[in-house]
């Protein structure tokens, strides 16, 4: 779906390039995260995605479109959406489901599929109820997810979120994470998540660890966070069900797997201490 063929970008006037001789693929139907530090190059790679910025040296294939030609850009940025880190920022009516439909409307599509496209959009992340509110009302999380539906009613092939849960409480956070999996295992839709927060990386498929513009890792889950000493270095953390079962091991209780989310940590111990007594 996307393809970066050793991309560098660097700033007017910077020291040294924010990206350096990137290249990887995002498959369709991919769920992928992109982790580092501040200034590690992360928002950089997310704008490479769909044009927002052009590779100083290096190329971004779109489903086999090249960012760099202008007359391709309006198809490329209907293929890849973007959510950003605040909400408001992307907001631009006064009522919600005018929002959503604020992106169909620039492309010119015809006013009964737009309605279909908003009452789709805003029932896939839970807002039908709130269609005629004012989004300046909303709550940080509710106002996320209805920049996600006007990305929804444009039917990108990819949604980018560039940590677009940061600004978010714990529960908007949750809330907003269930959404972007169910849109990846329903509709197939690739993701990008752009986020420095483990346990967000840890429900993706592969995580690409960036530091200092340099791509250093793309592999699972399990095998990127075996390296904690690589993450550290990168600035990083491990999740916290990482750090458990290395304490636990350590202590000679082994799970079966490499359990990363809570849920499956829970039933893996469960199920050591079942076989145990039996």
């Amino acid at each position: 779906m996307i393809e970066l063929d050793n991309v560098s970008f660097m700033y007017e006037n910077a020291a040294r390039p924010a990206l350096s001789n990137i290249s990887f693929t995002i498959e369709d139907g991919e769920m992928l995260a992109v982790v580092g530090h501040n200034g590690s190059g992360k928002s950089t790679l997310a704008k490479q995605l769909n044009g927002l910025l052009l590779p100083t040296q290096g190329r971004v294939l779109v489903d086999g479109m090249d960012t760099s030609i202008e007359a391709l850009l309006l198809k490329i940025r209907q293929r890849v959406g973007m959510v950003f880190q605040n909400p408001d920022n992307q907001l631009v009516t006064t009522i919600v489901e005018e929002d959503v439909a604020f992106g169909p409307e620039s492309l010119g599509i015809p006013s009964q599929q737009i309605r279909e496209r908003v009452d789709e959009a805003l029932y896939a992340v839970g807002m039908s109820e709130y269609k005629l509110h004012a989004p300046h009302m909303l709550s940080g999380g509710q106002k996320q997810r209805v920049a996600i539906a006007g990305m929804l009613a444009m039917r990108p092939k990819v949604l980018v979120l560039d940590e677009a849960t940061s600004m978010l409480d714990p529960e908007g956070r949750r809330d907003i994470l269930e959404i972007v999996r169910r849109l990846n295992s329903e509709l197939n839709m690739s993701v990008v998540l752009i986020t420095q927060l483990m346990e967000e990386a840890a429900m993706c498929s592969r995580i690409a660890v960036l530091s200092q513009g340099e791509l250093i890792r793309l592999e699972a889950p399990a095998a990127v966070f075996r390296e904690e000493a690589m993450l550290c270095e990168a600035g990083l953390d491990v999740p916290e069900m990482v750090r458990l079962r290395s304490s636990l091991e350590k202590r000679g209780i082994f799970l079966e797997g490499e359990p990363l989310a809570i849920n499956d940590f829970a039933d893996a111990v469960a199920k050591r201490y079942s076989s145990t007594r039996q």
